[in-house]
């Protein structure tokens, strides 16, 4: 799994982009994509865990789990 750091996320959206650590080009985060329980959002600077999948429009993360 890559780890990073969240640069924002819309939690009214639902969506966002993470950081990965090594500096990589951003990834497209869905929260639908977060791992947790209840409301799934994201904080800005929080870093994070993720897969890497290919979406319709680029890179995309999956599995997101803070860590």
């Amino acid at each position: 799994m890559a780890q990073g750091t969240v640069k924002w996320f819309n939690g009214e959206k639902g969506f966002g982009f993470i950081t990965p650590d090594g500096g990589a080009a951003d990834v497209f985060v869905h929260y639908s994509a977060i791992q947790s329980t209840g409301y799934r959002t994201l904080e800005e600077n929080q870093r994070v865990e993720f897969d890497v999948q290919q979406g319709q429009k680029g890179p995309q993360a999956a599995n997101v789990r803070p860590l």
